[in-house]
């Protein structure tokens, strides 16, 4: 089985300036992530505009859907922001492509310490692997199916509607 990852940004790939103390997009960490967790699938990484997901309008997510539908690829992990990762979901899972697809992200930038990103790219490509058809959220160790989630800004996660 070969695993595709779809990096859209995100806080996951954000990098900070130390210069003026912004977090901003230059090149996807995915790769240098790819490397560092160490995985023995076969990972095809598609990169496409890397964007905060607040800035993702409904032609990204269109971008993203047709990411997908091109996919040979059974499972997909799709690397996104947590503002609007479940509006992406929502439009995947609605078109029910047949395969299985994890959206994950971040709270703290892959570079920053003590960031989750690492964990969370892990912890999706597992379950990716090991879940049914359909659209789903793995974030901080929970798998959310698309219709049924949401970030709980004020604490910070994830949980159920």
């Amino acid at each position: 089985m070969t695993l595709r990852i779809i990096a859209t940004g995100g806080t996951f790939d954000k990098h900070y300036n130390e210069l003026n103390g912004v977090l901003g997009f230059a090149d996807s960490h995915l790769p240098a992530v790819i490397a560092r967790s160490r995985m023995t699938v076969p990972v095809e990484l598609e990169v496409l505009p890397l964007l905060d997901s607040l800035d993702m309008q409904d032609p990204d997510r269109q971008r993203v859907l047709a990411s997908c539908q091109a996919a040979n690829e059974r499972a997909i992990v799709i690397i996104h922001g947590t503002d609007t990762m479940r509006e992406t979901a929502a439009v995947l899972g609605a078109a029910e492509l047949g395969q299985t697809i994890v959206l994950t992200g971040a709270m703290i930038p892959y570079e920053i310490a003590n960031s989750d990103a690492l964990f969370n790219l892990g912890f999706a490509c597992g379950v990716a692997q090991t879940l049914p058809t359909g659209v789903y959220v793995a974030m901080n160790g929970q798998v959310f199916p698309w219709d049924n989630v949401t970030k709980n800004r004020a604490a910070g996660v994830f949980q159920q509607l």
